[in-house]
């Protein structure tokens, strides 16, 4: 009888620590902050962010994602030229935690630019819906190669440590 007892009590025990694990997983999605990996297979999502490229971002990285010419060299002002989000660029570089802030706020020197950098970027905060800022980026991200796509998403998976 005390066995049985025993028993009962581990198995209880580990069905509580199991709980316990799986409630802090679903407590954990629940009040991650951070947004989900934005993907491009979702066609109604790159549709619509194609109109709203063309209507809001096509004026400075171009109307097939190419970016200004010589993108990598200082214009007079100091500032660089806009870069391409097709492949040749380095958009697919970065999370989309990162493509959302730099397209909601700018790029903020010392936040998703070096400190002291000056650019062009206007923030779409203000124009720009959440659904609106995802839906352009999926757009841009539909024109990448898999391989691309692959890091991107590997590279927006990954948790902060």
């Amino acid at each position: 009888m005390a066995m049985a007892v025993k028993k009962s009590a581990v198995i209880i025990g580990a069905l509580g620590i199991l709980m316990l694990g799986a409630g802090l997983l679903m407590y954990e999605s629940l009040t991650d902050s951070r947004p989900g990996y934005i993907d491009p297979s979702d066609q109604e999502l790159v549709v619509s962010g194609k109109q709203i490229y063309a209507n809001n971002c096509a004026s400075c990285h171009g109307a097939q994602l190419e970016g200004q010419p010589d993108w990598r060299k200082r214009q007079d002002n100091g500032r660089l030229p806009a870069p391409p989000h097709d492949i040749s660029g380095h958009t697919w570089h970065h999370p989309d935690a990162m493509l959302i802030d730099i397209t909601k706020n700018g790029l903020v020197p010392g936040v998703t630019a070096p400190p002291g950098y000056v650019s062009d970027m206007p923030a779409y905060d203000k124009l720009l819906t959440d659904h609106d800022i995802r839906a352009v980026l999926a757009y841009i991200k539909s024109s990448w190669p898999k391989q691309a796509l692959a890091a991107q998403k590997e590279i927006t998976q990954q948790r902060p440590q």
